[in-house]
């Protein structure tokens, strides 16, 4: 449909971490679909794929933030699977581990594992630590938080805006876990819902927020970071190439992405932040990709409602998407 010419039909729900479809179990690279092709690509004609033992064979290093010995993990194909991954290595509860960054354990926002991994990188994994509830008065419509998510049910605040309401309460910090609002648990929800839901409360009302940290080590107590630097770009690895984790069908192995790709996802994740207050870099991946080859944003916009249609972007964020991909195209960065 046109853009400006109605309310744009919805996609059935996003599932942001569906489960390994049967017969795709491990990393999935190569794995053939139901009908022999590729995961992401179709049906496909020629040889058959190599047997389990030919496949390659990823395995990543990983470490609890806090401090932990080294452990090894491999076989998985979306970040709720590597959770658990993780969990198994550790011996602890899935659910404790609230989201993991890349080559530090610092709670660094610019390093935050998103949907992909470089295939030489080391993730370290924060694990939930102190509970805390907070009073928030609203005294201006902005609060001043990006939020984002761990893609399996656990919204957080990715950055602090220097200034703001939240910046003047210093029991917040980036990292923190939003577990409910004023007794609402946000469990499960994205990270456009909970940016909703704060957005909506009432100006001139206190409410309540409940926020787990992640665990700290020794050099970590005591810093109160904003977050990741505004323009800083996503973090997609430093290895050969990257392991894409993928919400639906198997993980693949791509190359590193090109200028191009880089400069426009970080662009759309600006945009993100702009008009829905979160930041997401594989969502913002994904609308570049679903993006680059559209002639026009009435192309973009049927590309994106066919498979984001649960965010409902405004035809507005459309355009300046459409733009954005456009600048990245020409080099006008």
């Amino acid at each position: 449909m046109p853009l400006g010419l109605g309310r744009r039909k919805k996609a059935p729900p996003l599932v942001e971490n569906e489960e390994a479809e049967p017969g795709r179990g491990g990393l999935g690279v190569g794995e053939p679909g139901p009908l022999g092709g590729g995961g992401a690509g179709g049906p496909q004609m020629g040889l058959p794929p190599p047997p389990p033992a030919l496949r390659p064979r990823l395995v990543f290093h990983t470490q609890l933030a806090h401090g932990s010995p080294t452990g090894r993990i491999e076989g998985f194909t979306n970040v709720k699977e590597l959770y658990g991954k993780i969990a198994e290595a550790f011996r602890l509860p899935a659910a404790e581990v609230m989201f993991c960054t890349l080559n530090t354990h610092k709670v660094d926002m610019d390093k935050l594992l998103g949907g992909q991994i470089g295939l030489e990188d080391f993730i370290f994994a924060h694990i939930k630590g102190q509970r805390k509830e907070v009073e928030v008065f609203k005294s201006e419509e902005a609060l001043g938080l990006t939020i984002t998510d761990n893609g399996a049910g656990y919204a957080f605040i990715k950055r602090i805006k220097e200034g703001s309401v939240i910046d003047h309460i210093q029991l917040i910090s980036v990292g923190d876990m939003i577990e409910a609002i004023n007794g609402q648990s946000l469990l499960g929800c994205r990270h456009y819902e909970v940016a909703r839901l704060l957005k909506e409360l009432p100006r001139g009302r206190t409410f309540t927020l409940k926020l787990t940290e992640p665990r700290k080590a020794f050099d970590m107590i005591g810093v109160r970071s904003g977050g990741g630097r505004p323009g800083s770009g996503p973090q997609l690895g430093t290895g050969r190439g990257t392991l894409r984790l993928r919400s639906r069908g198997p993980a693949t192995v791509e190359d590193v992405p090109s200028a191009f790709e880089e400069k426009a996802i970080e662009k759309v994740d600006d945009l993100l932040e702009s008009y829905m207050g979160i930041r997401d870099t594989e969502l913002a991946a994904t609308m570049v990709e679903l993006g680059k080859d559209k002639r026009n944003p009435d192309e973009l916009a049927e590309a994106l409602d066919e498979r984001l249609g649960d965010f409902a972007f405004p035809d507005e964020f459309v355009f300046d998407v459409w733009g954005a991909i456009g600048d990245a195209k020409v080099g006008r960065f």
